[in-house]
């Protein structure tokens, strides 16, 4: 059937049409079933935080189900991609049941879900796609216990820094589509049929962010954070340029990890860094320089298109 499809409107027209499903069944899941979701309980940690309580919490469990339907259909059949969007469903279901805790679930049960979850995606693509690795216009190849260890690492903090980042109304989501596009723009000869994932993907956080832009109606909440830091790290590898994640997901990088970083410092080495600056960055940002909601997204959107096109270069030399 995606042959004939193929055949019929060749594969831009394709990609475009799975795009369009993914953008219009993500729209009318969210209509149909957004009161059935938790409800956020407003972070009390978080800038604004009370404003997102009463809202509906966890639109993640809705679109990521919308994108494996509409990707299952438009892509030629794959067991190594049917493996990935289990593993999908799996990191997101993660967030949608912390989501719908009404306490918070422990950072180790989260971490030790995570670990196995990059594990699982690491064994499964070098068994199908072996060690080999591109940076810039240099190929070679890496021992299979180290790019095992770094592609759990990769996907550990992809997950995190994703989360960590989403706190805005439609900043993560926004920034989200520009990550997956650079990969999709730049390494769509790498990507193969992976390019239609990736549009898929940009469909339903369209959708989402039609509910989701300020003042928001509906929060992706873990399930959608988690979800779509596991993809972005998907895309990296499948790109077979794994470092460029580094640039195609910079502002990620530096809004999550700092948190991230300094809270791991204090908690097991005891030493404290960044002691005036509010972690994640866009918290520091609207509480400490006086950003607004919509400055944030904005200016996070430019950082990312600078550093998108930064890596466009790199990739033209």
């Amino acid at each position: 059937m995606v042959a004939m499809l193929v055949s019929v409107i060749g594969q831009r027209g394709t990609n475009a049409l799975a795009f369009l499903l993914a953008f219009i069944l993500t729209g009318l899941m969210i209509s149909l079933f957004r009161s059935r979701l938790p409800q956020d309980h407003g972070r009390a940690y978080a800038v604004n935080g009370e404003i997102s309580k009463g809202k509906a919490r966890g639109a993640g469990l809705i679109f990521v189900l919308c994108i494996v339907l509409v990707s299952l259909a438009f892509m030629p059949f794959s067991v190594e991609y049917v493996i990935y969007m289990a593993l999908l469903i799996a990191s997101m279901l993660s967030g949608y049941l912390d989501d719908a805790s009404d306490t918070p679930w422990d950072e180790y049960k989260k971490g030790l879900i995570d670990f196995a979850i990059a594990l699982l995606t690491g064994i499964t693509y070098l068994n199908f796609n072996g060690c080999s690795v591109e940076l810039l216009h240099w190929q070679f190849t890496l021992p299979y216990p180290v790019y095992l260890l770094l592609i759990v690492i990769l996907i550990w903090a992809s997950i995190n820094v994703v989360n960590c980042t989403d706190g805005v109304d439609g900043l993560s989501a926004s920034v989200g589509m520009l990550s997956i596009g650079t990969f999709a723009g730049i390494y769509s000869a790498q990507l193969g049929s992976y390019v239609t994932s990736a549009w898929v993907f940009i469909g339903s956080l369209l959708a989402y962010l039609w509910f989701n832009a300020k003042p928001s109606s509906v929060l992706m909440g873990d399930a959608g954070s988690r979800a779509m830091g596991f993809f972005l790290a998907l895309m990296a590898l499948k790109s077979r340029n794994p470092f460029a994640f580094l640039l195609a997901a910079l502002v990620f990088i530096l809004d999550g990890s700092l948190g991230i970083l300094k809270i791991s410092l204090k908690r097991f080495l005891k030493i404290s860094i960044l002691k005036n600056t509010r972690t994640p960055l866009h918290d520091h940002a609207r509480k400490n320089l006086g950003w607004s909601d919509e400055q944030v997204v904005m200016r996070w959107i430019i950082l990312q298109c600078a550093a998108s096109a930064l890596l466009l270069a790199l990739a033209e030399l």
